[in-house]
């Protein structure tokens, strides 16, 4: 099972979005990663993350590589984990 993967849901360790859940939408190289909260759900923008600042969890959405934050919000609400996904985690 691949750790960091594309709809792989991970909480942010580090910065000012610490404790939130995102989603990773693309792998940029070994160090680093394009997340998305989406930010009009809980305020994580879509940015590129280093791997060592995130937690990944057990939960994968089934998104396409890059996917809009419209399409990972239906991902997520199809799933059923949009009610988990917008508390905060405490680290």
């Amino acid at each position: 099972m691949p750790v960091i993967e594309i709809g792989r849901i991970c909480i942010k360790t580090r910065g000012r979005e610490a404790g939130r859940y995102c989603v990773i939408l693309d792998v940029i190289d070994k160090n680093f990663v394009l997340v998305t909260g989406p930010k009009n759900v809980n305020g994580v923008r879509r940015r590129r993350v280093n791997i060592s600042h995130l937690k990944p969890t057990d939960d994968v959405i089934k998104i396409k590589r890059g996917a809009s934050d419209e399409e990972v919000y239906k991902a997520l609400a199809e799933s059923g984990k949009l009610e988990e996904y917008l508390q905060k985690e405490k680290l």
